[in-house]
């Protein structure tokens, strides 16, 4: 199998997937990535890249229960699979490894 490459905007949306558990819906996760990262991300900048990361194994969702609220509409709930896991846990490795050449050659 390829070797999966993601983008910053993805690292950080399967973070927040992660992070939020069982509230990693579309508009939880822009919210804490909007915050975060300090700028206005469209729905669209958040929606595509899950969709990508689903269909690439690296995020599941499922639908919650409709609530009053929501009109009775449904949140997509998202999840990061095994998969995610491991593609950040070795992104991180590959970074730290970076930083630390950076970090040295500052010394």
């Amino acid at each position: 199998m390829a070797e999966k490459i993601i983008t910053m905007t993805e690292e950080a949306i399967l973070l927040s997937v992660w992070d939020l558990k069982e509230g990693a819906y579309l508009v939880a996760i822009r919210s804490r990535l909007n915050r975060i990262m300090e700028k206005e991300l469209t729905v669209g900048a958040v929606h595509i890249p899950l969709a990508k990361m689903e269909k690439a194994g690296l995020v599941t969702s499922r639908f919650g229960e409709a609530t009053p609220k929501r009109g009775g509409r449904r949140k997509r709930i998202y999840r990061v699979t095994p998969a995610g896991i491991a593609l950040l846990k070795k992104r991180q490795k590959i970074k730290d490894r970076l930083w630390r050449g950076f970090r040295e050659s500052r010394s």
